[in-house]
């Protein structure tokens, strides 16, 4: 029998502006009926924490999506990573030296597939408010300062544009969470 790893999964846009609603109780039901255990989810924007026999990141994802459009009846895109990968971006502290204010968000964008984007990095918006400081084949590290004149949704689609739609992000203070967990 393959040795199990702890396993993280991203779903992507579910719980939000009231589209693609998932309950976190049923989504834990729907990974542990896969065989996955020690099944946790975290905040209600699609964080699940499990334990499951090594296999490549991708296969899983792929077997979660299809696990969930059967469950749910709608398609949600999956990014799983180990909860080793957490780790090693923790240690490598990608906001070292960034100033934190009310007004500053720390974003992780994790990256199905290896981008085409040609930005030069690090990327710094016009305006300033936003700046991409790293940008590797599996996450994108960024910052936003929220003024009157820029927004969350705004940087996604600079994201998105950027690194393709197959992403998804989550802030900072929750990558931590779900690593120390």
């Amino acid at each position: 029998m393959p040795e199990s790893a702890a396993f993280v999964a991203f779903l992507r846009g579910i719980n939000v502006g009231g589209n693609k609603i998932v309950k976190m109780e049923d989504l834990r039901k729907a990974f542990e009926s896969m065989g996955f255990g020690n099944v946790k989810t975290l905040l209600a924007s699609g964080n699940v924490i499990f334990e499951a026999p090594q296999a490549p990141a991708s296969a899983i994802a792929k077997r979660i999506e299809e696990k969930l459009e059967k469950t749910f009846g709608f398609s949600i895109g999956v990014i799983v990573r180990t909860k080793e990968d957490l780790r090693r971006l923790s240690d490598a502290q990608p906001f070292k030296g960034i100033k934190v204010t009310p007004e500053t968000r720390l974003y992780v964008t994790f990256l199905s597939e290896k981008p085409k984007s040609g930005l030069k990095i690090p990327y710094k918006s016009p305006d300033g408010n936003f700046t991409i400081l790293r940008a590797t084949d599996t996450e994108v590290c960024s910052v936003l300062t929220i003024s009157p004149d820029s927004r969350t949704v705004d940087l996604m689609g600079i994201l998105e544009k950027e690194f393709g739609k197959k992403v998804t992000t989550r802030n900072w203070n929750t990558v931590t969470k779900l690593t120390a967990s």
